[in-house]
């Protein structure tokens, strides 16, 4: 799976940029806070239907901009789509895939599979258990629409079972009608709870042979799920619990109180992992994502890289590098990054001007009003997994960059 057209318009700093991306790596760079998060922000945004910052919609529209609008072009092993995000001040938010509107994000889920990794992965680690949640659930809805279907039913009841706890502090009487919730939550909630029992064993699995990798064998990683109740006896756990959940007019009990813990060495890596172990943990889950992508899918995911090189020494530079060869990723760095990488395209993002340079001359042209640049010495042929040494022309129209061989 890849991205073969980006088109962005009126998205938080970006007035208008369309390109099209190289199937292999590419490279973002340029100095802070000139959008290159908001470029990987937008791609997330049509992967999942929302923002990866946890922002409201109206956030994302440009501030001299009445609507935002995202197009991208999806390319799998078997078909060609295009997804259509449209985002317009005091109202919904638009979603279409191939021209047909999408009424639940349910229905978006799969068109596009990503994977992001930012420094601020480091919370999924070190946060309340609330991160880790996002983690699995965002995970698990992208590889199963009946996945989503069972979350969303479940925090509807889980609403509407805490609203009657309260209503039932000021009567009582009402207590017999919390059974009509409680069964329904059973049913949700454990099929959600063995979800996610079934994706975490794989995971732990994975994420433990990737962290064996990229620290050389010297750490190991276990990845334990701590559900809040077990599968058969959440039924049982409401029950012994109804006083209490009355008592503060919430349910106390049920996946929505699940946690993640991340063992390394044996030790929890929230408590005792050094800052450089809790960083790799988080990197070790997030790698362990694309397998598990590939093996549900089939497809291999878009990856998409916010700045995470800066935080990594040079042999798990390396090794990430090694895992990523044959994905479509996305790079944002502050500088052009180490020989190691090979990229198929790379630009350059500024807010005033768009620059085409030539490595080993030296030359530059620059034309104001653009966002990136695009030049490549050496383009990465996915056909024969070759890196090809001559020098390639770039042509730039209208804000559009592409090469051409």
């Amino acid at each position: 799976m890849y991205i073969t057209e980006i088109f962005l318009q009126g998205f938080r700093n970006l007035s208008q940029l369309h390109i099209e991306p190289s199937e292999g790596i590419n490279v973002i760079y340029g100095s802070n806070a000139q959008g290159k998060t908001n470029f990987l922000e937008s791609l997330y945004f049509c992967a999942m239907g929302r923002s990866m910052r946890g922002k409201s919609d109206q956030q994302l529209i440009a501030f001299d901009a009445q609507e935002s609008h995202i197009r991208l072009l999806v390319q799998t092993q078997n078909r060609r789509d295009k997804i259509d995000v449209h985002l317009k001040q005091n109202e919904k938010k638009g979603i279409a895939v191939n021209g047909l509107p999408v009424k639940r994000l349910g229905e978006l889920f799969g068109t596009l599979y990503a994977v992001i990794f930012s420094p601020e992965d480091l919370s999924l680690v070190k946060d309340a258990p609330t991160e880790r949640r996002r983690f699995l659930d965002m995970e698990l809805c992208q590889l199963s629409r009946v996945y989503y279907y069972d979350l969303q039913q479940y925090y509807r009841i889980l609403k509407q079972r805490n609203n009657l706890l309260k209503e039932i502090q000021k009567k009582p009487s009402l207590q017999e009608t919390l059974f009509v919730w409680d069964g329904q939550m059973v049913e949700y909630g454990e099929r959600i709870i063995a979800a996610r029992r079934r994706f975490l064993v794989r995971l732990d699995e994975i994420a433990a042979e990737k962290l064996a990798r990229l620290t050389g064998g010297r750490d190991s990683l276990q990845t334990l799920y701590k559900p809040n109740c077990e599968e058969g006896s959440f039924a049982e756990r409401l029950h012994r619990n109804l006083e209490r959940d009355i008592l503060f007019g919430a349910t106390q009990s049920g996946p929505h109180k699940d946690d993640i813990s991340f063992l390394v060495n044996g030790r929890e890596a929230k408590v005792y992992g050094s800052q450089g172990q809790q960083r790799t943990t988080a990197l070790a889950a997030r790698l362990a994502e694309i397998d598990l992508i590939r093996e549900e899918t089939g497809e291999l995911p878009v990856l998409l890289l916010d700045d995470v090189f800066s935080e990594l020494d040079e042999s798990r530079q390396k090794y990430l590098l090694e895992s990523i060869d044959g994905l479509q990723a996305f790079v944002t760095c502050t500088g052009i990054l180490s020989e190691n990488i090979s990229a198929g395209i790379i630009y350059f993002m500024s807010k005033t001007e768009l620059s085409y340079r030539k490595r080993k001359t030296g030359t530059e042209k620059k034309i104001s009003q653009c966002l990136f640049f695009v030049f490549s010495d050496t383009l990465y042929n996915r056909k024969n997994n070759d890196i090809t040494g001559k020098k390639q022309q770039a042509e730039i129209f209208s804000g559009r960059a592409s090469i051409i061989k």
